[in-house]
Parts: C-alpha cells; sequence; structure tokens
C-alpha cells in the first residue's frame, strides 16, 4: 500500500485518471495531495518564485479532479482568485496563465458561476502586460457572456457584469484636476476599485477596458438595450482623453478599432468547393444538414439580409440616450471648459457627437452656436468637419435669432471675392444645409439674394452650391425669392397653397392622419367578412336602401299630379303686355338691358360656382376627417399592425404600376420599397447626418502624382498575367527580359536598313573601310592563338 502510494504521489496524472475512474477508492491519495496543495500555498504567498513549476502542478491537478470531490475543493476557485487578485504582479508569467486557465476550467465543468469568473478576470484587464494573455482573458470573457445569453437573456449575469462595467467607467471620473490628460499621470488619489491599483485607475485603464468591451457586446449584438449605452455615454465625459475619443467614436459609428476585435471575420463561402466536397466525402444527413446550413448563409449575404460588416441593434445608440439634453450640456461644458487642453482633432470630435445629439433630439444648447463662431474662418484647419458639425446641430426648433449672426459670419468670412471659388462653394453649401433645417430670418432675404447671384459665376462648384440654395428656396418658401428668380413651378404652387410662409414654431405638415390607413381598414373588413360569411346580405341590402334616403327622384305620377294635361304653369317676370316698338331708340335700349341682364347671370353663375366648389370641398374634408377617425381611434395600432400597413402601401403602388399608373406609380412605389428597407431612417432632413461631401459639393479630379499612378498601374495588372508576354519571363528558371542580341535578331528588316549603323556603312570612306578590315584581321589572329 505503501509503495501504491508513493508511486501515486510521484505520477500526478495517472492519479488523476484513477480518481476519475474511482473517485471513492482513492480519496485518501486525494486528500494527501489536498493536504499538500494547502502547505506549498502558504510558502508561495510568502514567496511566489519558491515551489512554482510544483504548486502549478497541483493546482492543475485538484482542478481536473475538483468535480469528484465537491466538498472538500470548495474553497479552491476563492484560494485562486484571491492569489490572482492580490498577488498578480508578483507571479510569473506560466503562473498568471496557468491560474487563469484552472478558473476557465473550474468554469466549463460548472464548479463556479460565470459572475464568478467574470470578477476575477475583469480586474486583470488593465493590469496585464502580455498581449497574448490578455487576448486570451478578453476572448474569454466575450465568449462566456455571448454563450450565456445564446438562448434568452441572462438579465441575471448581464445586471452584475453591467454592474462592474459602470464601476470601471466611473473610476477616476471625478478627477477633475487632471481633466484632458492622456492617461500618463503617475500618481492619483483614488481608491483601489475591483482589485486594480491607482496607476491604472488614474490611467483610465479600468475604464478604457470597460469602454472596449461594452463596444464589442454591442457590437456582436449580445447587449442592445439602454445600459451599455448609458456605459459608454458615461465614458464620454470621463477626464482621460483616450477613454472619452473611445467612447465618442463608438456612437459616432466610424470606429478604426478593427484591429481590437477578437472576432474571427467570415471568409466568403465558396459554393462551388462545397459541392464538390460534399460529393467526394462520406454522404451523410448531418453532413446534408451542414451544407445546407452553409449555402443558406451564404444565400443570405449574398442578398445583403447578413451584415457582415457589424451586428447592429434595433435602434441607432443615439436614440437609447437616457437624458440627452443633460448629457449634451455636460459634454458641451466639458468643451468650452477645458477647450484649451485639446487637440484640435478631439475639439472637432466633441463638436460632432455634440451636433448629432442635439439633431437627434432636437435639443437646445444655444452657447453651442456662440462658441463654433470663432472657428469659422476658411484658413482654420479641419474647417469643412466644423462646417459639418455646424449644420448638423440645426433642427426646425432652434430660433432664427440665434442662427442669424451665424449664418453671416460664413457668409463675410467665406463667399467674398477675395476668397477661393472651393471657400465660396463650401460656405453657400453650409448655408444651404442650414437652410434646408431652418429658413433664414426674414431681414436676412438681401443676403440670400446675393448668394442666389453667384450662380452666373465661372466656375462649376460655385454654380452648383448657388444652385442648389436657389431650387431649396423655390421648393420650399419661393416667396423670399424675386419673382423672376422662383420659376414657373414655384410661381404656381404660391397661388394654388396657402400662405407658406409660417411663423417660427409652426409646422405646416401636422400629422392629420396614418398614411393608407384605409387600406388597412379595408383589409381588416375583408377578413371579417371571410370569417362571418354572407349571412348579413339582407340586412346590407336594407342598410343599402337606407342609404338612398333623401336621393331618389321624384316619380312621373307626382309630377302629373302637379299639372294638368301635361302643361305646367310657368311664372312671367312682367304680367302684363308685351309692347313692341319699331323705333330704333328703343331697340338700342333693350340690347343695352339685355347685356346688362346677361352680364349679371354670368356674375351670379360664377358665384353659384365658386359656392358648389367651396361646399364639395368642406363635405370632401368632414368625409376625410371621419374616414381618417374610424380605425386610428378605435383601434391601438401594433408593430405588426404598421408592418402590414406598408406591405398592403407596397401591393398597392404595385397594381398602380401594373395598370400603366405612369412613372409617378413606380417613382411611389421605389420610395417605399426604400423606406422598407431603412425603417430607421426618418423623412425628416435634420435627422439624416451631413458628410464632408456636402460641403465641399463636387470638386474636380486633383492630378495623382507618381507614386498614385503607380498604385494605380499595379492594381489595374492584378489577375491579368495570362494576357502579359511570356518571353523571356515565365519559360526561364529566373525570370528576365530578352537580351539586345534576341531583339536585334527579331528585329524588322526595314528598321534595321533605316538604322544608324547600316546608313554609317554605306557613307563610310574608303581609310574608314581600311581601318575596319584591318580590325577584324587583328581581331581574328588574337582569337586563333
Amino acid at each position: 500500500m505503501g509503495g501504491r502510494s508513493v508511486l501515486l504521489t510521484s505520477n500526478l496524472p495517472q492519479l488523476q485518471n484513477l480518481i476519475k475512474r474511482d473517485p471513492t477508492s482513492y480519496k485518501d491519495e486525494f486528500l494527501q495531495q489536498w493536504n499538500h496543495y494547502n502547505s506549498i500555498r502558504l510558502i508561495f504567498h510568502l514567496n511566489p518564485d519558491e515551489h512554482a513549476q510544483h504548486f502549478r502542478e497541483l493546482v492543475a491537478f485538484i482542478a481536473q479532479v475538483a468535480t469528484c470531490y465537491p466538498k472538500e475543493t470548495a474553497e479552491l476557485p476563492s484560494q485562486i482568485s484571491t492569489i490572482l487578485l492580490e498577488s498578480y504582479g508578483m507571479l510569473s508569467p506560466d503562473t498568471r496563465k496557468a491560474l487563469i486557465s484552472t478558473m476557465v476550467l473550474l468554469r466549463n465543468k460548472n464548479v463556479i458561476t460565470p459572475i464568478e469568473l467574470l470578477r476575477t478576470l475583469f480586474p486583470l484587464l488593465p493590469r496585464t502586460t502580455s498581449s497574448s494573455l490578455r487576448s486570451n482573458i478578453r476572448k474569454t470573457i466575450l465568449s462566456d457572456i455571448r454563450t450565456a445569453n445564446i438562448r434568452a437573456k441572462n438579465h441575471k449575469l448581464n445586471r452584475a457584469i453591467q454592474a462592474m462595467l459602470f464601476g470601471m467607467v466611473e473610476n477616476g471620473l471625478d478627477d477633475v484636476a487632471n481633466f484632458g490628460n492622456k492617461g500618463k499621470q503617475k500618481e492619483v488619489n483614488h481608491g483601489i476599485h475591483f482589485g486594480t491599483s491607482d496607476k491604472t485607475a488614474g490611467r483610465g485603464e479600468d475604464a478604457m477596458w470597460a469602454v472596449i468591451l461594452t463596444k464589442e457586446l454591442w457590437r456582436k449584438g449580445i447587449w442592445n438595450d439602454v445600459k451599455p449605452v448609458s456605459i459608454v455615454a458615461i465614458g464620454c465625459l470621463h477626464p482621460v482623453l483616450k477613454v472619452q475619443s473611445a467612447s465618442i467614436h463608438f456612437f459616432l459609428g466610424d470606429d478604426d478599432e478593427k484591429e481590437d476585435s477578437d472576432d474571427e471575420e467570415e471568409e466568403e463561402v465558396d459554393v462551388r468547393a462545397l459541392h464538390h466536397r460534399r460529393e467526394i466525402n462520406k454522404k451523410s444527413r448531418s453532413g446534408d444538414k451542414k451544407l445546407q446550413k452553409k449555402l443558406n448563409v451564404a444565400k443570405k449575404k449574398k442578398h445583403g439580409k447578413i451584415d457582415t460588416s457589424r451586428s447592429r441593434a434595433n435602434f441607432p445608440a443615439l436614440q437609447l440616450l437616457n437624458d440627452p439634453q443633460t448629457f449634451a450640456e455636460k459634454l458641451f461644458t466639458i468643451l468650452d471648459r477645458y477647450d484649451k487642453r485639446f487637440t484640435l482633432d478631439h475639439k472637432i470630435l466633441i463638436m460632432q457627437i455634440l451636433a448629432r445629439v442635439i439633431s437627434a433630439h432636437t435639443l437646445f444648447v444655444m452657447p453651442f452656436y456662440s462658441y463654433i463662431q470663432k472657428w469659422l474662418a476658411p484658413k482654420q484647419l479641419r474647417v469643412p468637419s466644423i462646417l459639418v458639425a455646424l449644420a448638423q446641430s440645426v433642427h426646425a426648433l432652434i430660433p432664427p435669432q440665434t442662427l442669424k449672426p451665424v449664418v453671416l459670419k460664413l457668409a463675410n468670412e467665406f463667399v467674398h471675392p477675395g476668397v477661393g471659388s472651393e471657400v465660396i462653394a463650401a460656405g453657400i453649401n453650409a448655408i444651404t444645409e442650414i437652410c434646408r433645417r431652418q429658413p433664414l430670418d426674414v431681414d436676412l432675404r438681401p443676403l440670400l439674394n446675393d448668394l442666389i447671384e453667384y450662380r452666373k459665376s465661372k466656375d462649376k462648384t460655385v454654380i452648383a452650391a448657388s444652385r442648389g440654395l436657389l431650387h431649396l428656396y423655390r421648393e420650399t418658401h419661393p416667396e423670399f425669392l424675386k419673382k423672376r428668380e422662383r420659376g414657373k413651378e414655384a410661381s404656381i404652387n404660391m397661388k394654388i397653397a396657402v400662405a407658406r410662409n409660417l411663423p417660427y414654431g409652426h409646422s405646416a405638415n401636422a400629422a392629420v392622419d396614418i398614411e393608407g390607413l384605409s387600406l388597412l381598414e379595408s383589409h381588416f373588413q375583408q377578413l371579417r367578412e371571410e370569417e362571418n360569411g354572407h349571412d348579413d346580405a339582407d340586412s346590407g341590402e336594407d342598410n343599402n336602401e337606407a342609404g338612398w334616403d333623401g336621393w331618389d327622384i321624384e316619380s312621373d305620377s307626382d309630377s302629373e299630379s302637379d299639372s294638368e294635361d301635361g302643361w305646367q304653369d310657368v311664372s312671367s317676370d312682367n304680367d302684363g303686355d308685351i309692347e313692341l316698338s319699331d323705333s330704333e331708340n328703343e331697340n338700342g335700349e333693350q340690347k343695352e338691358q339685355n347685356k346688362n341682364k346677361g352680364k349679371e347671370t354670368e356674375r351670379q353663375e360664377r358665384r353659384r360656382e365658386k359656392k358648389e366648389k367651396r361646399e364639395k370641398q368642406r363635405v370632401k374634408e368632414e368625409a376625410f376627417e371621419q374616414d381618417a377617425s374610424t380605425l386610428a381611434t378605435t383601434k391601438i395600432l401594433t408593430p405588426a399592425d404598421f408592418k402590414l400597413l406598408s406591405d398592403l402601401q407596397i401591393q398597392a403602388a404595385q397594381k398602380s404600376v401594373d395598370i400603366g399608373g405612369g412613372n409617378r406609380a413606380k417613382r411611389k412605389l421605389a420610395a417605399l420599397e426604400a423606406g422598407r428597407k431603412s425603417q430607421n431612417i426618418s423623412d425628416d432632413p435634420s435627422a439624416s447626418f451631413i458628410s464632408e461631401n456636402d460641403i465641399l459639393g463636387p470638386r474636380k479630379k486633383s492630378k495623382a502624382d507618381y507614386a498614385e499612378r503607380m498604385a494605380s498601374i499595379q492594381k489595374g495588372r492584378e489577375g491579368r498575367e495570362k494576357f502579359g508576354s511570356r518571353k523571356g519571363k515565365k519559360t526561364k528558371d529566373a525570370p528576365s527580359s530578352s537580351t539586345n542580341r534576341e531583339k536585334a535578331r527579331n528585329k524588322p528588316i526595314m528598321m534595321i536598313l533605316s538604322s544608324g549603323s547600316v546608313r554609317g556603312k554605306k557613307k563610310a570612306s574608303l581609310r574608314e573601310k581600311q581601318q575596319k578590315l584591318r580590325a577584324h584581321i587583328e581581331k581574328g589572329k588574337r582569337a586563333k592563338k
């Protein structure tokens, strides 16, 4: 027995195998190793370098057999976690990796819960210096959270993790003294949070990793609610620049941190290769299912149903911000107060996020417009991005008086003969985008006319910018333009439409009804009729007869009762006899009276037609209001109803196109289909994002330099090797071009006759010929020797 114990003690893998087969028989040997582990652990706390290899082997052995003795090994996870969190800096790299692997193994064996594992791994991320180990920890965290949420949302786990992330982001948030630092200060007087040191907390490492993990979980579609957005929103207010920059990039949607993603990029599925492999390999049902699954994924990718670039949630992150007004005010306070600590790129970054939040939620941050005025100069670096932020921040509820100084500053700085054409075009385009969201004040009509006059310029970019402003006001506010600049269509619309220049705060497109609601109502009515059948046909006929009450034409018998022998009495305007006169004066007076009576009759006819038209319009409006309120006021429409309404509108538009509705019906169908594809894009122009191309306008392509030309040439040669020349390159071991002798041998005879050497021989003198002949003889003699 003693010999067996010694043998098993020295061979831990063999003991591990035997314990897994029969835990009861080898319990004494395990307890001996457990006591040995406790002794080594106490020594390890005092000196981590002593017995490190033996300690790693014992930890790995106990973790493997922990499920066989759950009561004896109940304290193992807490002991390993304590060692990692308290003595992480003193451990060797191999010991760190072994202990982290042990914790992951215990999680895979369900010895510990995901929360216990993540509470150990989260604080290690900012303290790990090894890139491979850090990547391994990060991948473990993400995969564990994804696995826990794969079938249904694990709200308990998500709340615990989000609470940890909130704490990591808020750590160091109140350090206003070091606001704007780049994460390089040495000492910060904050307490240790989640096992991290003061140094990492001061540099913002905790907050940085919290933001990175939250962004990754959002991008994978694991978290898509308000909590992760709130975590990143707190990061936008963090004092450390790298944390703030990473958080702002999340909302802007232009993340350049693709290299940080541990997602394995899905390769393109080769359908032909899959079918070929299926023909060669063994046939089985599981293989058929796997093949069909891959083919379905490839088909969805091809038709654009899967966004391979990033997993988008149901709503954009900007729309899920909690209390956006307070968030925008805090962000502007940071921008204004610590203006001198930030670089220009970081200032523009804050301007862009601030502009998008203001536009998306129609917020009021009035000091922002006075702040941005000092950056409006043609010589300012990155001025197109600043103009984009300015135009993006404007919406229909911003008072025109607030925008008046901004527009005047733009016109004075960018639109005058002393600057280049690109500057003028950028200024006019910026004013156009502002006016698209909030029209100019009445006092600025002279400025509008001056900007429109630039359409007579010689530069195409300036002409395009000025015409864009003109077309905008022709569609929206033609009354601001001069009569000759309105155009035919705008002038006609002004006569037909009601007053277009509404006061500030009024909307011309007030919501009266849901478009296409009658289609949904008729669809529901048809479904009810199909369910109920035609049992109520008689009652329907009675209702139809009742509907004609008051509209029936009187019968002949009734008319005959009022007359005798078919004659009716006609009243005369004059009961007396009609007097006839042959005099010319009386004839002239009679004609004048008849003429006046005709004019009076025409006036009465016109009045009667106007009255009838007004009455028809009133009846039509009443009927429209009655139809509009039938379904909208009796039923709460669900998202499924709106989806059905969208489908019915597309079907109706398709029918209109099929029966020959023309280009108008086709345009309506295309608009409906585009609207269904992009459900999250609003029709409001302030909701759409502006790019620098909208400000700069169409530009002439600049001449490429040498490097760009060579890159374009090399790109054009890719995949065209079979069309290239094979002479002297592909036929040799070492690729090279042909020699001059080979080129001369293949030269056309006419080119040889015209060459300088042949013509020189013809014109050579006798003396030159003798010298060449003597040189040839001497060369031949030397060759023989």
